[in-house]
């Protein structure tokens, strides 16, 4: 059962990623938590391991033949991400899991404020 949870999660973000841009934070990590029973640092961690691998490249390609996609920022976001990653995992896993749960959350609740209230 949870094999099929995975690939619904999977799949659900794959195409919320392709249509919107989002996945790994915004339906990964809530979803493991939620339909999984992951803690938030499993959920996280999880997520992050998910995005070791190309997943994302059909995606890309379909952008990139578009002419949607800026390379040499996609590559400076990536260094970054690339070091950001492994500072924000070792400052994550020194907090609580229900703490940075709320963290977690109150992060995605104001992102989408802000969202909606810009012009």
């Amino acid at each position: 059962m949870d094999i099929i949870k995975a690939i619904g999660i999977g799949l659900s973000a794959g195409i919320l990623s392709g249509l919107l841009g989002v996945g790994g934070g915004i339906i990964i990590v809530p979803s493991l938590a939620f339909l999984l029973g992951f803690t938030q640092h499993l959920a996280q961690g999880t997520s992050l391991a998910m995005l070791l691998l190309p997943v994302g490249i059909m995606g890309v390609y379909k952008y990139y033949t578009a002419g949607s996609i800026d390379l040499r920022i996609a590559a400076i976001l990536a260094l970054g991400y690339f070091l950001g990653s492994y500072t924000g995992a070792s400052i994550s896993l020194t907090i609580n899991p229900v703490v940075m749960r709320k963290i977690f959350a109150t992060f995605v609740i104001c992102i989408g404020i802000a969202m909606l209230m810009k012009k």
